[in-house]
C-alpha cells in the first residue's frame, strides 16, 4: 500500500478522521486528530494521528512531513497539560512495525498517563545473549 495518500479506504484511522467511524474526539484541527483509544492501557490513553495518511509508520516519513509531526508533538504536550499530567509524567509512543505491536498502519502516537506507568518490560521470549 502506498503510504502517501490523503485517504486510504481500508485504513481504520483514515475512516475515523473522515468521520465514517465514530470516536470520542479529544482534539481536532485541519491536520491532527486526537481521540480516546477503545482499549485503554492507562487511565488516559489517547491516540494522535495526522488526518491525512502521510505514512504507514515512522519508517515512511519524509522531510515534507516535519510540520505535521511537530504539530502532533505539540498537541500531545497540550493535551497532557489539559489532563494535568504534564508534571507527573506521561508517555508518548509510536509503535513501528508488527514486532513493536503496531496494528493499524496509519502513523499514530499513543499518549498514556494518569498513573505510574512503570518501566518498559522485557519482550516475551527475549534472551539476552550479550557477553
Amino acid at each position: 500500500m502506498d503510504a502517501k495518500k490523503d485517504f486510504v479506504a481500508d485504513c481504520l484511522f483514515c475512516r475515523i478522521a473522515a468521520g465514517e467511524i465514530p470516536s470520542k474526539i479529544i482534539y481536532q484541527d485541519e491536520d491532527v486528530l486526537a481521540f480516546l483509544d477503545i482499549q485503554p492501557q492507562a487511565k488516559y490513553h489517547i491516540l494522535l494521528i495526522p488526518r491525512r495518511h502521510v505514512a504507514n509508520s515512522l519508517n515512511d516519513l519524509e522531510q515534507e512531513d516535519d510540520q505535521v509531526i511537530f504539530k502532533i508533538l505539540l498537541t500531545a504536550r497540550n493535551i497532557a497539560r489539559e489532563l494535568g499530567i504534564d508534571q507527573s509524567g506521561y508517555r508518548l509512543v509510536a509503535n513501528t512495525g508488527r514486532d513493536a505491536g503496531q496494528s493499524v498502519f496509519h502513523l499514530h502516537f499513543h499518549l498514556l498517563g494518569g498513573a505510574s506507568l512503570g518501566l518498559f518490560g522485557t519482550p516475551a521470549g527475549y534472551v539476552d545473549n550479550a557477553e
